[in-house]
């Protein structure tokens, strides 16, 4: 028989539609805001606000079993998103959007190697489909040159996609709220630490900095991640995945209203390979089960 998505998997995916949008219009809220502060220092700010409302909001269903899966997605998370914030200082949104993107075939992967599983013939096919349009996009003609931006847009990508497999796991055994309040907690005490340890620290108080911290912190951190983390307990990791696949189009957009950036032909041509190697992936993977009974 063919499975029914039920309400709850129906709203925890229109929730991650939601988080999408706003999730694809921070590249350009995060590339005007290094303007005044220093990009690691950014990631405390931002991560430090997210985690005292979280705190604060789940204080009371906070388990201390969870302290470890925590700190390994915190770990990863900051990881991340340094990798995203130093490339997006070097590279332009949408570049950065679509390079992120890639971390969305790269999970059955990270899968694979974890519980051993052979890739799918498909799956393979995708990585390769999207890892041609990102050499379309990114390497200049002729040359096997990527820019500094671009490459660790790419790191970005891989480890985020080490993140997403850790949340998948872990959120429907120790709780999301456990899980959504440690992991930005960490990131916040690596933030602080990274960013007056290796320096230097660059801070310029402005009303267009103070919405950014607010808009990441609230928005695109405790909201965001929170529910992921709760919707990931309704609906599978590739579902969401399929949904990610808009974040790239949506930052895209935003650029080009707010900055006028606009794509070359042939970094068109590679964002458009990049999204049908995602969405063969996700929407093969996403097809109805039968079962024989």
């Amino acid at each position: 028989m063919t499975r029914q998505v039920s309400p709850k998997a129906a709203r925890a995916e229109l929730a991650m539609l939601g988080m999408t949008v706003i999730w694809g219009t921070s590249f350009v809220v995060i590339k005007t805001a290094l303007d005044d502060i220093s990009p690691v220092l950014f990631l405390a700010a931002r991560f430090s606000l997210a985690a005292v409302v979280l705190a604060a909001i789940y204080r009371r269903q906070l388990r201390p079993s969870a302290l470890g899966a925590g700190l390994l997605a915190g770990g990863l998370l900051f990881t991340a998103f340094v990798f995203q914030i130093e490339g997006l200082a070097l590279t332009t949104p949408s570049k950065s959007a679509f390079l992120t993107g890639l971390s969305i075939p790269l999970v059955p992967f990270i899968n694979s190697l974890v519980y051993r599983v052979r890739p799918k013939k498909y799956e393979v096919i995708g990585i390769l489909i999207a890892s041609s349009g990102m050499a379309l996009m990114t390497l200049p003609t002729g040359r096997l040159v990527m820019s500094a931006g671009d490459f660790l847009s790419l790191l970005c990508a891989v480890t985020f996609a080490l993140h997403f497999v850790v949340i998948a796991h872990f959120s429907p055994i120790v709780g999301f709220e456990t899980l959504a309040v440690v992991q930005v907690g960490v990131a916040a005490v690596l933030g602080f630490f990274c960013a007056f340890a290796f320096g230097p620290v660059r801070f310029h108080a402005t009303p267009a900095l103070g919405a950014a911290i607010l808009a990441m912190g609230l928005l695109a951190t405790a909201l965001a991640f929170t529910t992921m983390a709760w919707a990931q307990q309704y609906t599978t990791a590739m579902r969401i995945a399929v949904i990610l696949t808009l974040e790239p189009a949506v930052a895209w957009f935003t650029s080009y209203v707010v900055t006028g950036e606009v794509l070359a032909l042939r970094g068109k041509m590679g964002a458009g390979l990049i999204l049908a190697g995602v969405l063969l992936v996700e929407l093969k993977r996403s097809k109805p089960e039968t079962t024989n009974i």
